[in-house]
């Protein structure tokens, strides 16, 4: 963090989010329709401009990495005027696929010549009887889909509320103590392009947040605030949004990236205009570890093609 503060010329400055790192576990009430709930993105974006406006006055860079992407995206999305710029390192924010909409207005085109080409033929009473004989069965068919439809919705719903009561139940905090006991340690070992390089320091920086008391309770609760995301429907998703972003946006990845691939990354940054876009060669889902150096060559670079020399930059806080 020195020295990305001495190549920004400013403040760098790191939050563990809620659920995650040494920041302390609130108990929930269990009720899922309060308002705020401490472990929902849109506190975690809340938190972060409230922990930007606690610096005072000026602007930031929001660095976001893996989860913590899509917390940087939704703070810009709530205050665009506090965020100069965006760096996404491994970002774990599903990005659409191009091609999908060219194709079925292809095969739209399709069927209208199809169906031009039948209207010239010549008439038939038997075509004209089997197209109302299929007409009748489509409908049908829409309107068995229909109440599929809205059995599942039921059946969804009830399923998550199943499962919403189990995620909060003394067996599920025993698993995910169970399962972080077992495979823990291979987990950090696995976002490493080179396992070998994860030593024991590193290690005790990632366990460490596991003696915090209800550390397990909390990441279930994340989990749950996931699943219960009370969102108003007809809020449009961060990745049909990321064409309205404007700010200067830097996406970083490790070549081999075991956890969000770098072709989900690639495909990010397209999706975004003007979007910089680096890979690290020879490295996993942890840039800014594994190669820190490599790290810190791409974001000074990004950040002197998008405000120049450090004494021209117009923020004043890097998070």
């Amino acid at each position: 963090m020195r020295p990305l503060a001495r190549i920004a010329g400013a403040k760098v400055l790191a939050f563990d989010r809620p659920a995650f790192g040494l920041t302390s576990r609130t108990r929930r009430s269990g009720d899922d329709t309060k308002p705020l709930n401490p472990y929902s993105m849109a506190f975690s974006a809340m938190a972060t401009l409230a922990f930007i406006d606690q610096l005072g006055p000026g602007k930031a860079v929001l660095v976001g990495h893996s989860a913590g992407c899509l917390v940087a995206v939704e703070a810009y999305f709530e205050a665009p005027e506090l965020v100069v710029a965006l760096v996404l390192v491994a970002p774990a924010i599903f990005a659409p696929r191009k091609g999908e909409k060219e194709n079925s207005v292809g095969e739209q085109e399709g069927a209208d010549k199809k169906d031009s080409d039948d209207n010239n033929a010549a008439p038939n009473p038997f075509a004209r009887i089997w197209r109302g004989f299929l007409g009748m069965c489509m409908w049908l068919a829409g309107l068995v889909l229909k109440l599929v439809m809205a059995v599942q919705d039921t059946v969804r719903a009830l399923s998550s509320k199943l499962l919403v009561a189990f995620l909060r139940s003394s067996l599920a905090a025993s698993l995910v103590r169970l399962i972080m006991d077992k495979f823990g340690v291979t987990g950090v070992r696995n976002a490493w392009y080179d396992p070998s390089k994860v030593t024991d320091h590193v290690i005790q920086g990632y366990t460490k947040p596991l003696r915090s008391k209800g550390w397990e309770t909390a990441l279930l609760e994340y989990t749950i605030s996931m699943i219960t995301d009370s969102s108003p429907k007809s809020r449009v998703p961060v990745s049909k949004r990321l064409s309205e972003i404007s700010c200067p946006v830097l996406v970083v990845t490790g070549d081999t990236d075991r956890l969000v691939p770098a072709s989900n990354a690639e495909r990010l940054a397209r999706a975004i205009p003007g979007a910089a876009f680096e890979v690290i060669k020879n490295c996993g889902h942890l840039p800014q570890e594994e190669r820190a150096e490599e790290f810190l060559s791409v974001v000074e670079r990004f950040l002197q093609r998008a405000f120049g020399t450090p004494d021209e930059h117009v923020f004043q806080a890097a998070v």
